[in-house]
């Protein structure tokens, strides 16, 4: 296969990994804005622990017939995706109760911040000037889309920080056990969702107790409700997959920016299903900014010098470095 045969091949499975985690991240979004908002099932995290669980099922389910083969992932690096992933949901719902709905999206913008810094100081990348700039721009096009009232207590302020670490922990130890064990996606999801299943399933009902002064096994379910519920678990598992695709395929900054596409399209929808209040020209206006610095981003990061791993942080074995040979330069 030729070189541009390989790079044609690279950029459409890129282009299908990223509309597989746009799609099936928006349909979520929307189902669970539905289950939530309208048939008030308010239990973010419990609901959490039975997307899990379904994509347990599946990933058993596709072990047994031989889809995913055997692998190894030892059990402290495990625990600790598991830790950081399960902090990052928790901290969110409380970030979310805590605080204002601005400074929650601030906090959600200093993602893209906190996930360069681990790459530049555990990876040891190099960003260019269009690159930051890019980055930027991304930031304040979404910024002024999402951010309304900002107000910040101590607690709020706490819990915004765990979250954004935790998350940004997690999306870079995806990338980071992807290569160290060379694990694909699947290998990587029938590792870890039993454990977060079990965990949130057990942690849950008591967190959303707290959160919303309700019982999830009080809540009276009608036959609509039900089966938002089916159908949001079962759009999940495409989720979780899709998001070990993307950040495997490219990094956890890139996942991160590529991501606002989605706060675009469900602004978007959003306007489109449930009513046009809250459309104006400041929020058309911050939709553009952040597209251009999107494709800004694409661009700049993909060209010589816009991003570059000048030393790898983890070893590699003898098996994977003739792929990584090839792979460290497709990175985007």
């Amino acid at each position: 296969m030729t070189g541009t045969s390989k790079t044609d091949q690279k950029a459409a499975l890129d282009i299908a990994s990223w509309l597989f985690n746009v799609v099936t991240s928006v349909g979520i979004i929307l189902v669970n804005k539905a289950l939530m908002a309208t048939y008030g099932f308010s239990f973010a995290t419990t609901l959490t622990g039975l997307h899990f669980g379904t994509t347990t099922l599946l990933t058993t389910f596709l072990t047994w017939l031989g889809y995913i083969q055997p692998s190894h992932l030892p059990w402290p690096d495990l625990l600790k995706f598991v830790l950081f992933a399960n902090f990052s949901i928790v901290g969110m719902n409380v970030s979310l109760m805590w605080n204002s709905v601005g400074f929650y999206q601030i906090a959600k913008l200093s993602m893209i911040p906190v996930s360069c810094l681990l790459e530049v100081v555990l990876d040891n990348v190099r960003y260019s000037r269009d690159t930051k700039l890019s980055i930027l721009l991304v930031l304040a096009g979404v910024a002024v889309c999402t951010v309304t009232d900002v107000s910040v207590n101590l607690n709020g302020f706490l819990a915004a920080a765990i979250a954004v670490w935790s998350t940004a922990l997690q999306q870079y130890y995806v990338h980071y056990l992807q290569r160290k064990y060379s694990l694909g996606s699947f290998n990587l999801l029938a590792h870890t969702a039993p454990v977060q299943a079990a965990s949130l399933l057990l942690v849950g009902p008591f967190l959303d107790y707290w959160l919303t002064n309700q019982r999830v096994d009080a809540y009276n379910f009608s036959f609509v409700s039900l089966f938002f519920l089916i159908l949001s678990c079962s759009i999940a598992v495409g989720t979780n997959l899709s998001q070990f695709i993307c950040i495997g395929r490219f990094t956890a900054v890139s996942f991160q920016v590529l991501g606002h596409m989605k706060t675009i399209l469900v602004l978007v929808l959003g306007f489109t299903f449930f009513g046009k209040e809250g459309l104006n020209l400041q929020v058309v206006l911050g939709m553009l900014i952040a597209i251009l610095g999107m494709i800004w981003y694409g661009n700049a990061s993909s060209k010589p010098g816009g991003k570059e791993r000048r030393s790898l942080s983890i070893p590699i074995t003898k098996s994977q470095k003739q792929s990584e040979t090839t792979d460290s330069d497709e990175k985007v």
